[in-house]
């Protein structure tokens, strides 16, 4: 399969073999996975209160019978204006965690949907020795200028990490960072 690859300024096709990925995208887990990490990143700080939490006395408003109004316990009944709420939210952690070879093929599945929508580039990005905005944005143009990218690396490269950090929707990973949700969120570099 040709790729696109970038090596000192210029665009061309490299061959990649992509029989690792599978070749075939696993669109249910993929968005299993997906939509575990937007779970993960979820505060579960919304809070309601219930009719125990409201400020209020306990004291009947007014007597059981003979007034012509329907009965009423306490003005902190949820039908009444002020009253506290049913069934409303609390805090609560709304993590979990899939099997991880279920999120290792999330993860094969989203780069081999990246690879069959020809949004892979393979590049040598070696001339980054200290940071520089202005090279990353360089290669950011050369490439298309992508809106949003994901530059995968072998291992932590600090000058490169701080040439890419301050552009909008360029994150820098190593290869062991990696998951699904940067692949699918981004493009791939």
């Amino acid at each position: 399969m040709q790729v696109k690859s970038y090596k000192a300024g210029s665009v061309g096709t490299v061959e990649f073999d992509e029989g690792a990925f599978g070749g075939k995208v696993l669109y249910r887990t993929l968005k299993d996975a997906v939509v575990m990490y937007h779970a993960n990143k979820r505060q579960g700080t919304a809070s309601t209160r219930g009719r125990s939490d409201v400020k209020g006395s306990n004291k009947k408003p007014y007597k059981q019978k003979h007034t012509g109004r329907a009965r009423a316990g306490d003005r902190k009944s949820p039908i009444w204006r002020g009253g506290g709420t049913v069934f409303g939210p609390k805090p609560r952690d709304y993590s979990y965690h899939m099997p991880s070879k279920a999120r290792r093929v999330a993860l094969r599945s989203a780069l081999a949907g990246k690879l069959a929508d020809d949004e892979v580039v393979i590049a040598d990005l070696g001339g980054f020795p200290q940071p520089s905005a202005k090279a990353a944005r360089k290669v950011l143009a050369d490439l298309g200028c992508p809106r949003r990218a994901v530059i995968v690396t072998a291992e932590r490269n600090d000058p490169l990490y701080r040439s890419f950090r301050n552009f909008p929707g360029v994150e820098v990973r190593t290869a062991d960072e990696l998951c699904a949700m940067d692949v699918v969120a981004g493009g791939l570099i």
